[in-house]
């Protein structure tokens, strides 16, 4: 899970359980307040019936029964007892409801004056009232259809609001943390683009100085060091193979002109030469070394536009220079988009150079001197797929086939350094395109070129 769905579902969690609580807590305390409020009303009632019984002597029960039966303050499904220090009943309203009571709650009412609880659907209060001539006791019960309705409401309005407010809650979360969070998204997408080709890439920085930009200035600086670090290798590489091709050219040329001169004897000739084949091979590598120090330099980066037949050709034509005895057999995939999928922007040497490198690669792993090439797209991509017929390589050599001085078992008794596909590889990543190696048939090796346009 990424940081930002940590933190929307943390902080939409927090939110969830917070809200809950608070509603939890809001219906309690309402509940025990309409069941205080609601005791109040009882105990009110109560006294005053005994009350009216006590003090105003011309009542009777069937008055007091009229003034309760029309009191503002009449209670829904209301039933009063109220009992003398005998514990006999001197008074019962009129209403049908009915009140479960013992001797025992009478006496715990003398002890503790008053008690208050929940009968099914109704809820009982009662009362001792002491005078100095007779004791009375009162219980009193009905339900609180009004404050029932509140707390229902109260109920469906908490529930709802949490339901409404959470979902709400989830949303803005989300919405609020992926924006805050967006420049680290742009700043993951850069450095995951990062490679030998774009180490000037840099983290634009806000003025606001927050955690975010302090990384991104934190990174620019790194990125620096990097860049300054890896241009002092490159020109390093580049001025020492530069420097090295003099001398060996040199070398090179006296040796050609001693193995020419007809008082050189035989022997001497067959020395000199494997001198020169070991010298050609390091001039070679030298080559190599410069090309690769020179691919990501700025001077190569051109928006020429070239077509990749004519590329091609040219290889071909300079490969049959050097290898004349390899045959190259051609094939083009008829298709309407195929002129525009042909033309290509970028270096053309660096691109010829790429396609010979691939070439020869096919041409001298072959075992029957035989190399098949064929241009085709792909969903508006330019694919140039070149295979041969040889040994494959095992999955472990496949992993590492583009590092460079890598070379497989088939490469014995072949020369070579192994930068060849190294180099193709960073020259195709330059013009943003790659390649990848597969085994198309038994003992056929098929390297695919892919150009995005």
């Amino acid at each position: 899970m990424t940081l930002k769905n940590r933190i929307s579902l943390l902080v939409s969690l927090l939110f969830t359980i917070l809200f809950g609580l608070a509603s939890t807590v809001i219906f309690v305390l309402y509940s025990n307040y309409r069941k205080e409020e609601f005791r109040d009303r009882l105990e009110i009632k109560a006294l005053s019936n005994i009350k009216l019984l006590v003090n105003v002597k011309q009542i009777d029960n069937q008055l007091l029964k009229i003034i309760d039966q029309n009191s503002i303050n009449k209670l829904y499904d209301e039933k009063t007892l109220v009992f003398d220090s005998n514990y006999k009943l001197i008074y019962s309203s009129i209403d049908d409801a009915k009140i479960n009571w013992s001797i025992d709650d009478l006496k715990y009412l003398k002890k503790n004056k008053t008690f208050f609880k929940q009968q099914g659907d109704y809820e009982v209060y009662g009362v001792f009232y002491d005078t100095k001539d007779r004791d009375f006791y009162a219980l009193i019960s009905a339900t609180d259809d009004y404050g029932q309705k509140k707390l229902l409401f109260l109920r469906y309005t908490l529930i709802i609001s949490y339901l409404f407010f959470t979902c709400l809650c989830w949303v803005i979360t989300s919405f609020t943390v992926k924006k805050l969070m967006s420049p680290l998204s742009v700043f993951h997408q850069k450095i995951k683009n990062i490679n030998e080709n774009n180490l000037d890439t840099r983290i634009e920085s806000k003025s606001n100085k927050d955690e975010i930009d302090l990384i991104a200035n934190e990174f620019n600086f790194m990125m620096d060091r990097i860049e300054l670090s890896y241009q002092r290798q490159k020109e390093f590489t580049a001025h020492a193979s530069h420097e090295l091709r003099t001398p060996l050219s040199r070398i090179t040329s006296q040796i050609e002109n001693v193995t020419a001169d007809p008082k050189t004897n035989p022997e001497n000739k067959s020395f000199l030469n494997t001198i020169l084949s070991d010298v050609n091979q390091l001039t070679e590598l030298i080559n190599s070394l410069l090309i690769l120090s020179k691919i990501d330099n700025k001077r190569h980066e051109n928006n020429e536009i070239h077509r990749m037949d004519e590329i091609l050709f040219s290889a071909i034509e300079k490969l049959n220079k050097s290898y004349p005895d390899f045959v190259i057999m051609f094939e083009i995939e008829e298709n309407d988009n195929l002129d525009t999928a042909l033309e290509i922007k970028g270096n053309k040497n660096l691109l010829e150079i790429a396609i010979s490198n691939v070439l020869k690669n096919a041409c001298v792993y072959s075992t029957n001197k035989q190399a098949k090439v064929k241009i085709s797209t792909d969903n508006e991509n330019l694919i140039l797929s070149i295979s041969n017929i040889g040994f494959t390589l095992s999955e472990e050599e496949q992993k590492n086939l583009f590092q460079p001085f890598m070379r497989g078992k088939n490469a014995k008794g072949t020369s070579g350094f192994g930068l060849g596909l190294r180099i193709v590889q960073r020259i195709l990543t330059l013009h943003k395109a790659d390649i990848k190696y597969s085994i198309s048939n038994i003992n056929t090796n098929l390297f695919q070129l892919t150009f995005h346009l």
